[in-house]
């Protein structure tokens, strides 16, 4: 998993209250087991008429935010359906933070599974982000993780909670499979250990 410290980049305002997995990602997407290649279909039937052009009134069409890194979003993002393909399908459009006021549990923790940085603000910092975000000459914010702010284009900071364990997985780019194997030596150990003691296993 990459790993997540400062992130400095263009912000999309997608003010949408409960965006769910199924928008995120809709189900026909659903049948790849690879993390990459569904960011072409991030938001597919919002972005996308049914002939596969390009709405162009939707946030992610228009530039300059087809090159957004960070989304500022409405409340209850990602409910709905528990699925992975959701933050798989934002990592691979090139999204490594979602803000908004409040986080479906499951889509939170894949989150931080799959090296995003969700964010929870009040819904005064949000509509201040919202508005950074609309600005089209300058919708430019920076994500500082190791102090937990948001730096915003007028200067102002927004102070934001963590919690310490994900935040140390994110700083050091690890997922559940690199926090196994920071226990390689012992689990190897243990292995021996059973091979001697209980060869017939």
């Amino acid at each position: 998993m990459e790993k997540f410290s400062k992130l400095k980049g263009i912000a999309a305002p997608l003010n949408i209250l409960n965006i769910d997995t199924d928008m995120i990602i809709p189900k026909q997407f659903l049948k790849t087991i690879k993390r990459s290649g569904l960011g072409k279909n991030l938001f597919d039937e919002m972005r996308y008429t049914t002939n596969g052009e390009e709405i162009k009134s939707f946030v992610l069409n228009k530039d300059p935010w087809r090159n957004s890194k960070i989304i500022i979003a409405g409340d209850n993002f990602g409910c709905g359906s528990s699925r992975e393909h959701a933050p798989w399908a934002l990592l691979d459009f090139g999204i490594r933070c979602v803000i908004s006021t409040n986080f479906a549990d499951i889509f939170y923790n894949n989150c931080f599974k799959n090296g995003i940085l969700p964010i929870k603000v009040s819904d005064d910092e949000r509509l201040s982000l919202l508005a950074d975000a609309k600005d089209n000459e300058n919708p430019i914010i920076e994500i500082d993780l190791p102090n937990q702010v948001i730096n915003r284009p007028n200067g102002v900071s927004i102070k934001f909670d963590i919690d310490k364990f994900r935040k140390k997985c994110l700083l050091e780019g690890l997922d559940d499979i690199s926090l196994t194997l920071e226990n390689k030596t012992k689990i190897e150990t243990y292995e021996s250990e059973r091979d001697k003691n209980r060869p017939w296993l």
